[in-house]
């Protein structure tokens, strides 16, 4: 049984919101109290899920925001502090995939793409939550990293060169933030059983088998698995965790 958690009163905001790690997230922050702001670079998908968060009785805000654009981002946060008053914990979770290719022949628009949504995008949400919770004196924020931001792979090295650089982020802001009351650590999840992986597969730029094989644990993680991960970050029982990049894998790093 997952542990409960008391996030009554506060704000919670989650990027990459309307599916996959970032809903189940999100719906996790609801259903533990919080408001909830859904912000995702999908319209319809936003609507949707602000329509079903409301419809289960919580109180949402759907945003629709491409982290990649800082301006955006900006009024992502401004319009968060409009509505509820204040921002008290945030998962930076959207990201996007690389295609497998030999880094060799790997295009710089590709890799401007990535990391303009994986390593930029997190760093300008981090930059405006962290303005907000500045004000406040408290906060905290979880970052989405992954295991290929602790490890390497062959034909994915703007994806790794972006989740790596998440951590870097995370770390800094960490040690610079925590003496603030504001609390930044990551969450470096394997494979889990999300549309993005599910997309994967279908592609043939991933084999499950094989991941499975490299998870000592057996099996493909389940979304609400991330969003536990998230929350404890988030609570007083982790109020002495500070610029951790908790893996999320099944044992996959610790091999």
């Amino acid at each position: 049984m997952n542990p409960t958690y008391d996030f009554s009163g506060q704000v919670a905001l989650v990027t990459g919101a309307a599916s996959g790690l970032g809903r189940a997230t999100a719906e996790q922050f609801a259903v533990s109290g919080a408001a909830v702001v859904i912000a995702d670079v999908n319209p319809e998908a936003v609507a949707e899920t602000e329509q079903t968060f409301k419809a289960a009785g919580h109180e949402a805000l759907g945003v629709v925001c491409d982290v990649s654009d800082e301006a955006q981002v900006e009024a992502m946060v401004q319009k968060t502090v409009r509505t509820f008053g204040r921002l008290d914990v945030a998962f930076n979770c959207a990201g996007i995939i690389s295609p497998s290719i030999d880094t060799a022949d790997e295009r710089a628009e590709d890799y401007d793409r990535v990391n303009g949504v994986n390593a930029r995008g997190v760093w300008a949400c981090m930059k405006h939550e962290l303005r907000q919770m500045r004000q406040q004196g408290s906060g905290a924020i979880v970052n989405c990293s992954s295991l290929s931001g602790l490890v390497g792979a062959p034909r994915r090295t703007t994806y790794h060169a972006a989740k790596h650089a998440v951590v870097g982020l995370t770390t800094s802001a960490a040690v610079e933030y925590a003496p603030q009351g504001i609390r930044v650590n990551a969450v470096c999840p394997g494979t889990f059983d999300t549309p993005m992986v599910d997309d994967l597969v279908a592609k043939g730029d991933l084999v499950l088998a094989e991941a499975l094989a490299k998870a000592p644990i057996g099996r493909v993680g389940r979304p609400e698995e991330i969003a536990s991960a998230v929350l404890w970050l988030c609570s007083p029982g982790a109020s002495y965790v500070v610029g951790v990049a908790l893996p999320v894998d099944g044992g996959y790093v610790a091999q």
